[in-house]
């Protein structure tokens, strides 16, 4: 504090600069009950500091004060006889001098505006409360009022210099201040953050005082609210973890042309979430397109089989959609067993008058007719593994919109369930299944393998199936669950329209993007000779989908920044399971959705926009299981209970930057990359502000985590 005394023509006091502002208010005698010359004011402050053993904070000043700091720099206060209210910062330590002239109606002139400070009333040994007031006569009535109530008044002498005073004593002890309802933001909102009570009355609390309310009745009352201010600024916390009630949206932008009309329409009629619709579509694509392609991969191809698994209840429409986007698969399969019936019956009467030598040439001239059934909604697997090594069939579904009739089938639920995973997930990725039997048994047989089979699985159920399934430790050992494309939409019941007129004539039969749907689905389920990719020999073979210029660059490119997703501290560290299939995923959804569209390559479009679905999975997958070892907190819950407990009587809470990034938790200890993405992930969670004090970072904790 730079404040010297000033000089006059009469009367001087010579003080250096170096002296300091506590030896200059010492030169000052301490006011006396005469020198304050009746003024009711500072008269009954005089009796307050008797009352409560204040000495020195008023004072007689008998000469005028040079200003050394702040924008009055130079000036000489007209002090001279004036009485002095000596004003103290935060830590209890003078460092300004507001002077007042007695029976005068002048503002008291404060000599250091720089410094908050206060008159203090009371102690500020951490055991009173402290009351801020703005403007010495208040004070006073509120000081007489209160005495007997363990607080300590804050004076100050000057509104403009209110909320900073308020500020600056927040820093070491939580502050009152009163306010009524009607003045509530003028006063409360320029303090939001700080650590600050304010207690908001109908009525002026010095005037209920003055009627014989106490101070404990008023902060009693039914009309007064009581606000946290430092919690105001803040808002509520949001929950760290992740929230398996909001569903993901669904990336419809991923389809284009006809197949985005398609879904929009099945969703349309069948009233279903986008999301069920486009799992069926894909479902529908993979049991076509799986006879006829394989998708890139690396330096090779591979299946493209997929698996999708989506939840809905009963009753919400899974039945309806699947009965829109397999309508021609299914008719296709009913004229196949139809067919299949009247070649057993022929079969069967050209058989029955042979014996002999005559029967056993037609035996081996004209086998049994195989059962065409490829589309499979109640089975066990191992029938169906059965089929492909004798040879029966080379492609295959297992669609349902009961998916408990797989995951709480016998062979799920029983021994086998292991061995029965493997197989699904080496015929997913290789195509090929070996199956080999005791040939003791009544089922031998010499046929162990096969090889180039297909098979999708798409399995629509409840939560209460699929929540068993998906949580399942062999399912996701097995690394059946990860090559799944996973959709959790939300349930449209107690949305839909069933009392429209107009809907209710409009039948998706007429519709004419789904008439040209069925028409491709037809001429992929039953091709022309010429259509069928084959081999040079003229046997059957699948095309291999191939990359258009530019295609396999972006494909790298997204399995490069999935791979770094998978790194310690990042999104996919405890999926990588279900990260390493992504790209494979994408591959094939983009090799399927270009051949449905008469393409024998996948573009830059193609493969961009498969990514988006391999995306909507992982994060349904993410909100279905929070990722995380059970019952262990993510990162961020971590690293937000850690700053919680460090800045815990601190007060504000807050800590420096630089301490935390040294002693925070692993994995965000000393990774600066990491450490700074999860407090930017709890800033916007309303958990911590970051804010810069001078040169140095600093983070303040939400005071509400505490409550």
């Amino acid at each position: 504090m730079n404040t010297t005394l000033g000089t006059n023509a009469t009367q001087q006091k010579a003080h250096a600069n170096s002296t300091g502002f506590l030896e200059m208010i010492n030169s000052f005698d301490a006011a006396t009950r005469q020198g304050l010359a009746d003024d009711n004011i500072l008269l009954r402050l005089y009796n307050l500091h008797e009352q409560l053993g204040i000495e020195r904070k008023l004072l007689h000043i008998d000469s005028n004060i040079s200003i050394t700091v702040g924008i009055d720099t130079g000036m000489i206060a007209p002090t001279e006889g004036t009485i002095g209210l000596v004003l103290s910062n935060n830590q209890d330590e003078p460092v300004s001098i507001a002077s007042m002239t007695p029976n005068s109606n002048k503002k008291p002139l404060i000599i250091d505006r720089m410094q908050p400070s206060a008159l203090v009333i009371g102690t500020l040994d951490g055991t009173h409360e402290l009351i801020a007031i703005d403007g010495l006569d208040d004070a006073v009535m509120f000081g007489q009022k209160l005495i007997a109530d363990n607080v300590t008044l804050l004076v100050c002498l000057d509104s403009l210099l209110f909320n900073g005073m308020v500020k600056h004593f927040a820093e070491v002890a939580p502050v009152t201040i009163f306010t009524t309802i009607d003045k509530k933001d003028k006063v409360c909102k320029p303090l939001a953050g700080a650590n600050v009570k304010a207690v908001i009355t109908v009525f002026d609390a010095l005037l209920q005082l003055e009627h014989g309310a106490t101070y404990t009745n008023i902060v009693a009352d039914s009309d007064t609210t009581i606000l946290d201010l430092q919690a105001e600024i803040w808002g509520e916390p949001e929950p760290l973890a992740n929230d398996p009630s909001a569903a993901t949206p669904y990336p419809i932008s991923a389809f284009t042309g006809l197949l985005r009309q398609v879904i929009e329409a099945v969703a349309y009629y069948a009233q279903v979430p986008t999301a069920m619709a486009g799992q069926c579509v894909l479902g529908a694509l993979a049991h076509m397109g799986q006879r006829f392609i394989d998708a890139p991969m690396g330096h090779g191809h591979m299946p493209a089989s997929l698996i999708l698994i989506t939840e809905g209840e009963s009753g919400s429409g899974k039945t309806q959609a699947m009965g829109l986007t397999h309508f021609k698969i299914k008719e296709y399969e009913r004229q196949q067993y139809a067919s299949y019936l009247n070649d057993v019956s022929t079969w069967e009467s050209d058989k029955v008058s042979l014996k002999g030598k005559e029967l056993s040439t037609f035996l081996d001239e004209n086998p049994r007719p195989y059962n065409p059934k490829n589309l499979f909604d109640d089975a066990t697997i191992e029938p169906i593994l059965d089929r492909f090594i004798s040879g029966e069939m080379n492609n295959a579904s297992w669609t349902t919109d009961e998916a408990g009739q797989f995951f709480n089938g016998h062979t799920m639920t029983g021994d086998t369930a292991g061995s029965a995973l493997s197989a699904l997930t080496k015929l997913w990725s290789d195509g090929e299944v070996s199956r080999l039997r005791s040939q003791k048994s009544a089922y031998a047989t010499p046929q162990t393998d096969a090889h180039g089979v297909r098979m999708t699985l798409l399995l629509q159920g409840q939560r209460v199936v699929l929540e068993q399934a998906l949580t399942d430790p062999l399912m996701n050992g097995q690394g059946f669950l990860a090559r799944a494309l996973i959709a959790c939409p939300p349930d449209l019941r107690g949305q839909r329209v069933w009392d429209n007129p107009q809907r209710r004539n409009d039948s998706p039969y007429d519709n004419p993007h789904l008439i040209e749907y069925w028409s491709r689905c037809q001429s992929l389920l039953d091709p022309l000779p010429a259509n069928e990719p084959s081999a040079s020999t003229g046997t059957p073979e699948r095309l291999k989908i191939q990359w258009a210029d530019g295609a396999q660059q972006v494909f790298c490119t997204h399995m490069q920044a999935i791979e770094n997703r998978q790194a310690r501290g990042q999104t996919l560290e405890y999926l990588k399971a279900y990260a390493s299939r992504m790209a494979e995923n994408a591959s094939r959804i983009a090799s399927l959705m270009a051949f449905f569209e008469g393409h024998k390559v996948v573009t830059i479009d193609d493969i961009t926009r498969a990514f988006m679905l391999v995306e909507y999975s992982t994060a349904e997958r993410l909100r279905y299981l929070d990722a995380t070892p059970t019952g262990e907190q993510n990162d961020s819950e971590k690293l937000s209970c850690w700053l919680v407990d460090k800045a815990r009587g601190k007060n504000p809470h807050k800590l420096s930057r630089t301490y935390i990034a040294n002693n925070a938790p692993n994995p965000m200890r000393k990774n600066t990359k990491l450490l700074q993405s999860e407090l930017d992930k709890l800033e916007s969670a309303k958990h911590i502000r970051q804010e810069v004090e001078g040169r140095s970072k600093v983070i303040f904790i939400n005071p509400k985590l505490y409550d």
